[in-house]
């Protein structure tokens, strides 16, 4: 069971803390589940912790956060090595691939080292739903704002691409997100960017953003475009998901 067109959830949400464990899968990961159309078994999800360095505590909690919901996880790993010797057909195999917040920057390096850039880029055309949050999210685009070279915010511009925008994380708990956005979209170095405040995801089909949902009420996506030199923002009023019932 695939998506019947390329799929994209991008977010800054989808986990929440828990009661009897550490972390939840949150509505927005759920949606991710729907998007893939998957019925009459139990989801297998495809879990990317490069952006964490594949560090197991993470691994951990996500794959007791799958468990609670209902899926199937797997963990593919590409630190000390790949951890399955058919890395493509082990992400088609998949419903849904989830990728972990962390540093873009490295995400990027070592999914290229490894081809997973190329292996990707095939299975959002087979149909996988593809998503993730932050570094998981920007991942997707041309590029954002990013804190993986320090605690100053600043560009990443080589992408995947399959979204030709922008993208921004955290818009509304990061205060320097926003004004650096704005920047490189009025200077050029990135196309019109789409944003998320925590908590919020969109929905891409194809290149398409055909919808933003939110997991958290109040909270928005933008979409900043340049309008004469300058940067231009819209507010996208997002639809509110389900919370899911565990």
């Amino acid at each position: 069971m695939t998506a019947p067109e390329p799929t994209i959830l991008a977010t800054s949400g989808g986990h929440r803390a828990g009661t009897r464990t550490r972390l939840l899968f949150d509505a927005l990961v759920h949606h991710a589940v729907d998007l893939s159309g998957v019925h009459g078994r139990r989801p297998r999800i495809l879990y990317v912790g490069t952006a964490t360095g594949d560090a197991e505590h993470v691994t951990a909690r996500i794959s007791e956060a799958a468990r609670v919901a209902g899926f199937d996880l797997t963990p593919l790993y590409l630190f000390p090595m790949p951890n399955v010797t058919d890395v493509e057909g082990t992400v088609l195999d998949h419903d849904v691939v989830w990728v972990m917040g962390g540093s873009v920057a490295n995400l990027l390096a070592v999914w290229r080292v490894h081809g997973l850039d190329s292996v990707l880029r095939r299975a959002w055309r087979a149909g996988v739903v593809l998503g993730g949050v932050s570094a998981g999210s920007i991942c997707w685009f041309r590029g954002g704002a990013t804190d993986s070279f320090g605690p100053e915010l600043r560009p990443v511009t080589n992408g995947l691409g399959l979204l030709p925008y922008g993208n921004g994380v955290h818009y509304d708990t990061d205060a320097g997100r926003r004004p650096l956005i704005h920047r490189l979209v009025a200077d050029g170095t990135l196309p019109s960017a789409h944003c998320t405040d925590d908590g919020v995801g969109l929905v891409y089909r194809g290149t398409e953003l055909v919808e933003a949902v939110t997991e958290v009420p109040g909270k928005g996506a933008y979409l900043v475009t340049r309008e004469g030199g300058r940067a231009v923002e819209e507010r996208v009023e997002p639809r509110r998901l389900p919370t899911p019932a565990f």
